[in-house]
């Protein structure tokens, strides 16, 4: 099992090689001077396949929180950001992926209001390291 805190495909200094980030929203928690979390929200990333090509929706594509402070609510505050933004923003969806091997971030969206959209067991089929794992997509309805 790969860990909750890993980037597999080289993390958010890998995103603008993969997608046009220039509308993306990037959320930063600081605590006494140090970076101690973040949240990115993706828009109009037709490369994301939660996302299923619609324009009226986006992708909580990270949220991040520095195991050393996680259950102190920097990650409830980025969460709340992230979704005011895309309200603010016109959005009717805020889309999250994760993985039924990752119980604490399934137990953290649930808790959030957000509700389990899509389970496909076969969505990581082929990928040797993560192909035991089932693609969940969590959906919160913003309007």
């Amino acid at each position: 099992m790969k860990g909750a805190d890993a980037y597999d495909e080289g993390g958010p200094e890998a995103w603008p090689s993969e997608f046009d980030i220039a509308k993306w929203a990037l959320f930063v928690a600081v605590q006494n001077g140090r970076w101690v979390g973040g949240a990115a929200v993706a828009v109009d990333a037709p490369g994301i396949y939660i996302l299923h090509g619609r324009d009226d929706v986006v992708a909580l594509w990270d949220l991040r929180v520095d195991p050393e402070i996680r259950r102190s609510g920097v990650g409830t505050r980025l969460f709340g950001y992230a979704a005011d933004w895309t309200r603010d923003q016109g959005y009717k969806q805020l889309r999250i992926e994760t993985q039924n091997v990752n119980v604490p971030a399934c137990r953290f969206y649930a808790a959030r209001g957000c509700e389990l959209g899509v389970v496909d067991r076969f969505f990581y089929e082929g990928h040797p390291e993560v192909g035991h794992e089932v693609m969940l997509a969590w959906h919160l309805d913003l309007d």
